[in-house]
């Protein structure tokens, strides 16, 4: 099997982040959640394309230490989510680079706990279905009236 060149490699997923991202101003220390903007889905969707393309064994990933979620976590405000929970460590092109090399995500994590439960996203279900009520509610009630 061929090595890779990491020059190479890095210079691919530059333009790779430049390309979904939209931010031409991406170098090898750019971090691509803060510096360069992509959060929730598409930097999930970034990594997920990354993985893929370059044979990563992701067993060990732990996206909530990178980036957060997609939309609003109105639960976020009762109990923290789990990207709340850590200190964010940043993912440069540098980095997946040299993850690609060795084909397997090699970050060291601190050590860390998380609640059993996510009860920011149980709120948000509660919520969510109340509100759906709600809605139902007052529709059939504008049909009964109307």
């Amino acid at each position: 099997m061929p090595r890779i060149n990491v020059l190479d490699t890095k210079n691919e997923i530059i333009e790779l982040v430049k390309q979904r991202s939209g931010y031409s101003k991406v170098n090898a220390e750019s971090d691509i959640f803060h510096e360069v903007g992509m959060v929730g889905d598409d930097f999930h969707e970034l990594i997920e394309e990354y993985a893929e393309k370059y044979q990563i064994n992701m067993d060990d990933y732990l996206w909530y230490f990178h980036a957060d979620e997609e939309g609003q976590n109105f639960g976020g405000l009762f109990f923290k989510p789990p990207y709340d929970r850590v200190e964010r460590i940043p993912i440069t092109p540098n980095m997946l680079a040299e993850i690609a090399v060795i084909k397997k995500w090699n970050i060291n994590y601190p050590e860390h706990t998380l609640p059993k439960y996510r009860y920011d996203l149980l709120i948000n279900a509660i919520f969510g279905t109340i509100g759906i009520g709600i809605a139902i509610f007052f529709i059939v009630r504008s049909m009964l009236d109307g």
